[in-house]
């Protein structure tokens, strides 16, 4: 690719060359976006082959088939490699031609391509045969030496998972899930969701912890209000008890006054006054300390 942009003018090679670092960078993450920089490079040197490649995959990546055919095709003419053939062939099935990447499967071009390229295309036959319902045939496509190998290649994780799909399409469930299996140990890079596709066939469903977390956070805060309206009940209670207690208090420091005054009327004594010897505390000043609810643990 250096050696293409070299041929432009510097400041534009820079431009070009930019924007393929962020469709590079993108195409995985967002793909809209590294569509938006492909257009722009085709628009600075659409005479480039890596430019035109570039933005085969960004379309490729956003479904637009048409375009990434148009634009892998223009790659080709250019560079007179076959290394795009399989993908020329699966934007062929994205566009509902599913015949037409079987005849591509075998054209002499797929003799020309590397073992990687030519498992590739194996993958993309095998798609679509599926496509058109031969899910027996999708098997069979799909068996072959690089399958029956034990060595772990780039490709070997896609071409075990494929093949097990394939064989759980063909109902035959117990095979798929060894090669499903087979798919995970393989899986080095994460390529594939192998180890869910067997949860699911073992029947394990997976829970988040943090929907749970959400559901029990109302009924804590429920029970917390329930609390506190219990202490508020408590203090009413006090409250009403403590007046009774002060009616009989004084009902006695009444009586006991009145005895008082007699006594000291018989006695020809002025007497003193009386004195109210009440407790001023209040007794449910306690109930002014803060409320402090249970510890909960919510995270589950």
């Amino acid at each position: 690719m250096r050696q293409e942009l070299m041929s432009l003018p510097k400041t534009l090679a820079e431009d070009v060359a930019r924007n393929l670092v962020m469709v590079a960078r993108l195409l995985d993450e967002d793909a809209d976006l590294a569509y938006g920089y492909s257009r722009v490079a085709l628009r600075l040197a659409s005479r480039v082959a890596a430019v035109r490649e570039a933005a085969g995959f960004a379309s490729y990546a956003t479904e637009r088939y048409a375009e990434a055919l148009a634009e892998f095709r223009a790659c080709r003419r250019m560079t007179g490699t076959v290394d795009l053939w399989p993908v020329m062939a699966d934007c062929e099935r994205g566009m509902g031609r599913p015949e037409r990447a079987l005849e591509m499967a075998g054209a002499s071009e797929v003799h020309k391509l590397d073992r990687a390229g030519q498992v590739e295309m194996r993958l993309v036959a095998a798609g679509a045969r599926r496509d058109m319902g031969q899910n027996d045939a999708a098997v069979v496509t799909l068996q072959s030496p690089e399958l029956a190998s034990n060595a772990v290649h780039p490709w070997t994780a896609r071409l075990r998972y494929a093949y097990a799909d394939a064989l759980l399409a063909a109902g035959r469930e117990d095979e798929a899930r060894e090669w499903f299996a087979k798919s995970l140990e393989a899986d080095q890079s994460g390529s594939t969701d192998a180890s869910d596709r067997l949860a699911q066939l073992d029947g394990v469903a997976f829970v988040d912890a943090l929907d749970g977390a959400d559901d029990e956070q109302p009924a804590a805060d429920g029970a917390a209000a329930e609390d506190r309206d219990g202490v508020a009940d408590g203090a009413d209670g006090v409250d009403g008890g403590n007046a009774a207690d002060d009616e009989v208090t004084e009902a006695a420091e009444g009586e006991a006054g009145d005895d008082e005054g007699r006594k000291d009327r018989e006695a020809g004594d002025a007497g003193e006054p009386d004195v109210d010897l009440t407790d001023e505390a209040d007794p449910t000043a306690f109930l002014d300390a803060p409320f402090k609810e249970p510890s909960k643990n919510t995270e589950g």
